[in-house]
C-alpha cells in the first residue's frame, strides 16, 4: 500500500506548527503588554532580558534536537528500551545545566549588559527581569528535553499541548502582572517564571501514558552505556555550537540596533517577533522532516527518507510564500497591536519589508536543519553555521557603516542564504549513505 506522505507530514507538522507559534506570539504579548507603558525603555528591557535568555537556552538546544533525532533512529530500529533510555539522559544533562546556569547568573547578567551597552535606564530594567526568570532554567531545559523526546516518538499532539498550556497561562499571567498588578517588567519575568515549572508537570503526565504505547522497560544500566553516551556529547556539543552561531547573529541584530538607538532597538525586537512566528510556524516542517527521515534513516530506507523530505519541503515552501504575503498586508497593523509609541512604529513600518522577504530565504535553511538533525549529521550543521556566521559578521562590518538599520536586514538575510547553501552542498552525501 502506497504511503500517504502529505497525511504523514500534516499528522506531524499541524501541531508543532500551532505550539511552535505560541512561543513567539508570547513575545509578541511580552512587547504588546509593556508597549503600553510610557516610553521604548520597557520594550528595550524586556528585548534586551528575553535575547539573554534566548541566547543561553537556545544554545542548549540540543537537548532537544538531539534528542528528537537519536530517539527517531531508535524508534526506527524497533528499540523501545533505547527510546526510554534516551529521555532519561536528556532530563540529566538537563538539570546539570540548569543548575550551571544558576550558579553563574552574576557572570552572565554582566557579560551580556557589557557586550549589548544598552542605556542605563534600560540596563536597570533588564537586571531586574533576568534576577527574577533565571530560577526558571531546571524547568525551561526540561521542556526542551520532553518536546524533543515527544517529536522522536513523533507525538506532536502531547507538545502542542504542553506548548499551549505554558504559553497560554504566561499570556494570562502577563497581563494580570503586568496591566492588573502594575509589576512591570517584573511581571513578565514572573509570569514566564510560573508558566514553565507548570508545563514540566503537565509534560511528565504525557511521558507516562505515552511509555505504555511504546513499550519496553527501564533500563539505567544502558543508560551509562559508553558508547552511547560518547554519542550524545558529540551529536550535542556539535549541536550546542551550531545553535550558539544562531545566537551569537541575534545577538549581534540585538548589540547593533541598541547603539543605533532605543527607538531602532525597540523596532527590530518588533520586527524580529514578526519574524520569529513566521519562524516558528516553517519549524513544524523541519520538526516533522526530523521525525520522518529520522526513522527512514534508523531503519536503513533511503527511499522512505527521500519521500519524507519531499513531502516536508513542499508544504514548507507553500506556506513560506503564503506568511510573506500575510506579513506585507497586515504587518503594518500588527506594529501598531505591539507598541503604541509612534517613533517606534514609524521605524518598524520603514524596515517592515525585509520581515516581509525573510521567510522566502529562510524557509531553505529550515528545512535542510530537519533533514540533518533527523539524520544526526551534526557535524555538518556546525560546520555550515560557522560559515553563516563569519558571512553574516562580515556583512555587518561593510554593509551597516553605509546603509544603517538596513544593512543589518540585509546582513541578516545573507546569513540565512549562506545557511542553506552550505547544508545543500552537503545533502547528496548523507542521501547516498543511507542503507549503504
Amino acid at each position: 500500500m502506497t504511503e500517504n506522505w502529505n497525511r504523514k507530514t500534516w499528522r506531524l507538522a499541524g501541531p508543532v506548527m500551532i505550539s511552535n507559534v505560541s512561543v513567539p506570539l508570547l513575545g509578541a504579548v511580552d512587547i504588546a503588554v509593556v508597549g503600553q507603558l510610557p516610553g521604548p525603555q520597557y520594550v528595550g528591557a524586556v528585548a534586551v532580558g528575553a535575547m539573554i535568555f534566548t541566547f543561553v537556552y537556545h544554545a542548549c538546544n540540543f537537548l532537544r534536537m538531539g534528542t528528537t533525532g537519536l530517539t527517531a533512529q531508535a524508534l526506527g530500529a524497533g528499540d523501545p528500551d533505547e527510546v526510554r533510555v534516551w529521555l532519561v539522559r536528556s532530563v540529566l544533562l538537563a538539570f546539570a545545566i540548569a543548575l550551571t546556569i544558576i550558579l553563574l547568573q552574576a557572570p552572565i547578567i554582566w557579560a551580556a549588559l557589557t557586550t549589548v551597552q544598552p542605556s542605563d535606564t534600560v540596563a536597570g530594567l533588564t537586571e531586574e527581569y533576568f534576577s527574577i526568570r533565571v530560577w526558571g532554567a531546571p524547568a525551561a531545559l526540561f521542556n526542551y528535553a520532553l518536546l524533543g523526546w515527544f517529536f522522536g516518538i513523533q507525538n506532536t499532539r502531547a507538545a502542542l499541548a504542553v506548548q499551549i498550556f505554558m504559553n497560554g497561562l504566561n499570556i494570562v499571567l502577563d497581563i494580570w502582572f503586568v496591566m492588573g498588578f502594575g509589576w512591570g517588567v517584573a511581571g513578565v519575568a514572573w509570569a514566564t517564571l510560573i508558566a514553565e515549572y507548570a508545563a514540566v508537570g503537565l509534560g511528565f503526565i504525557f511521558v507516562l501514558r505515552n511509555l505504555k504505547r511504546i513499550g519496553g522497560h527501564w533500563d539505567f544500566v544502558r543508560a551509562r552505556n559508553p558508547v552511547r553516551l560518547k554519542r550524545m556529547f558529540q551529536v550535542n556539543m556539535d549541536i550546542f555550537l551550531r545553535s550558539l552561531g544562531v545566537q551569537l547573529v541575534l545577538v549581534v541584530i540585538t548589540t547593533v540596533g541598541a547603539r543605533l538607538g532605543d527607538t531602532t532597538l525597540a523596532a527590530n525586537a518588533v520586527l524580529l517577533n514578526l519574524h520569529l512566528i513566521v519562524t516558528y510556524a516553517l519549524d513544524g516542517f523541519a520538526n516533522a522532516t526530523e521525525a520522518l527521515a529520522g526513522e527512514a534513516l534508523g531503519a536503513g530506507n533511503r527511499q522512505r527518507f527521500r519521500a519524507a523530505v519531499k513531502a516536508t519541503s513542499r508544504w514548507a515552501l507553500v506556506f513560506a510564500s503564503l506568511f510573506a504575503i500575510a506579513l506585507w498586508i497586515i504587518g503594518p497593523f500588527a506594529i501598531d497591536i505591539m507598541t503604541v509609541v509612534a517613533t517606534v512604529r514609524d521605524a518598524a513600518r520603514a524596515y517592515l519589508i525585509w520581515a516581509v522577504l525573510l521567510p522566502l530565504v529562510a524557509v531553505w535553511g529550515y528545512q535542510l536543519d530537519g533533514v540533518f538533525i533527523g539524520a544526526t549529521w551534526t557535524r555538518e550543521m556546525r560546520n555550515g553555521m560557522a560559515i553563516s556566521t563569519v558571512a553574516f559578521c562580515l556583512g555587518v562590518g561593510a554593509l551597516v557603516p553605509v546603509l544603517g538599520n538596513h544593512g543589518l536586514w540585509l546582513s541578516f538575510h545573507l546569513f540565512m542564504a549562506v545557511r542553506a547553501m552550505t547544508l545543500g552542498f552537503w545533502y547528496g552525501g548523507l542521501v547516498r549513505r543511507i542503507g549503504a
